[in-house]
């Protein structure tokens, strides 16, 4: 069986959660990852119910040993690693402390160092893999009040590209996906009714509409690859 690994899941109405069960659905025995347990063991058993296929791996995209660790458990036939781990940090770069804006690199970042070198390294001997990252309008470009996010997200999407250019000969898919605006998950819905309200329904990115384009990208042939897809809501301004 063909096997996925998902870093940054969290609720099931998440981008992470919904890769999960997305890829589970095709086949793939998927990795589920992330910092908290009760949330990724929902996962699973919703896979499970459904007839899939996963296990959850508690792990921190920062920590080397845990992510090493991660992929030793997905030993065999990796077919697809997906990283979606990274949080806003805004604030003003005057009022900034150094320990916050490397948090925000070596999360967004670092992590993706970490989980794109091991990515590489299992799939290269196979000859095949895709390797995708999820990035943000930060990824693109520099905004005031976000200068920490702005600078990680730009560093994770030139690390994504040189992985692409330096690995596509070596069979491996690699991709950045930009997510441009708030997703309709729980994260906004539930976490921020008052700003998901004011968005309205057309003003939140289709969790499903997302997840489309990652698999997308998955299942791409050699001779068609997309570096980089980017999905907004047609209200948005970009």
């Amino acid at each position: 069986m063909k096997k996925a690994i998902v870093i940054g899941v969290g609720p099931d109405r998440g981008l992470g959660g919904q890769l999960c069960r997305r890829f589970a659905s095709l086949g793939l025995h998927v990795l589920v990852a992330g910092r908290t347990r009760e949330k990724l063991d929902a996962i699973v058993e919703a896979i499970g119910s459904a007839g899939g296929s996963a296990e959850a791996v508690v792990a921190d995209a920062t920590r080397e040993d845990e992510i090493v660790a991660l992929f030793d458990r997905a030993a065999g036939d990796l077919d697809l690693a997906v990283y979606n781990v990274g949080n806003n940090t805004p604030g003003r770069i005057e009022d900034m402390e150094a320990r916050y804006f490397e948090k925000s690199w070596r999360i967004c970042c670092f992590g993706g160092f970490l989980f794109g070198r091991e990515a590489v390294r299992r799939m290269k001997p196979h000859g095949r893999g895709t390797l995708l990252f999820t990035g943000a309008s930060a990824s693109l470009r520099g905004r005031p009040f976000f200068g920490a996010f702005n600078s990680s997200k730009g560093a994770l999407r030139n690390l994504a590209q040189a992985m692409a250019k330096e690995y596509a000969a070596d069979g491996i898919h690699v991709g950045h996906v930009v997510v441009d605006g708030a997703i309709a998950g729980d994260k906004i819905i539930e976490g921020l009714p008052a700003y998901a309200e004011k968005l309205g329904e057309d003003g939140m990115i289709s969790l499903e509409g997302i997840v489309d384009g990652y698999e997308f990208l998955y299942r791409q042939p050699p001779r068609a690859w997309t570096f980089e897809l980017d999905v907004r809501t047609s209200k948005e301004n970009w």
